[in-house]
């Protein structure tokens, strides 16, 4: 009993359900992205782990789609008007200020930090959708991209090292854990504990974990 639940504590730190298998795919595809953008500057040595990374976060990806496929239930974000409102608001703004962001560095040529602003965003912006989502995992996530952008940054202005090698190795493995734990962690919990939480208004589903 003790087992199930802490088990059962640490997979409701992620999300169920259907929103469990987009999770995945989302956070599977974009540490494909960071992958392959880490191997535009990346020394030589870098390189075969960068594309070893990139194909199994193709596979997770896919996993993700699978689970996603065989769920149960309605997103989240399509079932909860005022959270479909709010994840709209935050990735508008998310998209909006990065590329602005992104054009004024390209614009005044300043190119090789465009990598650090992407990721710094996309931590940041992962703290408000962590409640619009209920997926308590992206706050840490977040956190660590922000600081994934900041060794970027330092590794930039004390070596000659890309910034992008830093955030494509350093986000893409952290997106790529997060999506795996999600996977595997919320897809061991006891039989019921994440369909009951997914079923439960989300002050109630905080207050049960």
């Amino acid at each position: 009993m003790r087992e199930d639940g802490v088990m059962g504590h640490t997979a409701s730190f992620f999300p169920a359900g259907r929103d469990r298998g987009v999770t995945v795919a989302v956070e599977g595809f974009f540490a494909f992205v960071w992958f392959g953008w880490g191997q535009a500057d990346a020394p030589s040595w870098l390189v075969a782990p960068l594309a070893v990374g990139t194909g199994l976060a193709a596979l997770l990806t896919v996993a993700g789609v699978v689970v996603t496929k065989r769920s149960a239930g309605r997103l989240r974000v399509v079932s909860d008007p005022a959270a479909r409102r709010r994840y709209s608001v935050i990735v508008g703004l998310e998209f909006g200020l990065l590329g602005a962001g992104a054009a004024v560095l390209g614009a005044t040529g300043q190119y090789r930090w465009i990598a650090v602003w992407i990721c710094l965003g996309v931590g940041v912006h992962f703290f408000p959708l962590a409640s619009t989502l209920d997926n308590r995992s992206l706050r840490l996530l977040g956190v660590l991209l922000v600081a994934v952008a900041a060794a970027a940054l330092a590794a930039g202005l004390a070596s000659t090292t890309a910034p992008s090698t830093v955030t494509g190795a350093g986000a893409g493995l952290c997106l790529f854990a997060f999506g795996l734990a999600t996977l595997l962690i919320a897809g061991r919990a006891p039989a019921g504990v994440n369909e009951h939480l997914q079923r439960l208004p989300p002050r109630r589903r905080d207050s049960e974990r």
